[in-house]
């Protein structure tokens, strides 16, 4: 099985930076039945940015809004999966590059099993063309 890389929505919330805040937003997402395709957060000055990858946007946003959590406008970022390999996000980051795409962001993990998964972001200006250097979907 090769490479799925498709083009996702992300959204993120401004948060305390403090132990529990992220468990306390995950838990009440998950008492809403939502489903996260990832999730990444980071310290921000003295806040801390969670970035949500949700299944199903529009759940998400209407669960969000009945939770209180005041979201970012919808963004673009993508999310990549498949067999693990040497030098597999290598390959992504060079097709970026020959193509003159700066990476804003990128997080990628070994997922077990022979998997790999990444999350990557690039520019608003160049979604659509990261998205034709990459084949996503």
């Amino acid at each position: 099985m090769g490479d799925s890389i498709r083009k996702v929505d992300y959204f993120y919330v401004k948060a305390a930076n403090k132990p529990g805040e992220g468990a306390r937003v995950l838990k009440a997402l998950r008492s809403e039945g939502i489903n996260l395709l990832g999730f990444s957060g980071f310290p921000q000055g003295q806040k801390a940015q969670i970035d949500f990858i949700p299944e199903e946007p529009s759940s998400f946003e209407a669960s969000a809004k009945r939770l209180g959590l005041k979201l970012s406008k919808k963004k673009t970022g993508f999310l990549v999966q498949g067999d693990d390999r040497r030098g597999a996000v290598a390959e992504l980051m060079e097709r970026l590059a020959n193509a003159r795409i700066n990476v804003t962001a990128i997080d990628a993990v070994a997922a077990g099993g022979g998997r790999y998964g990444a999350l990557l972001w690039v520019k608003p200006k160049d979604v659509d063309k990261a998205a034709l250097t990459l084949g996503a979907i």
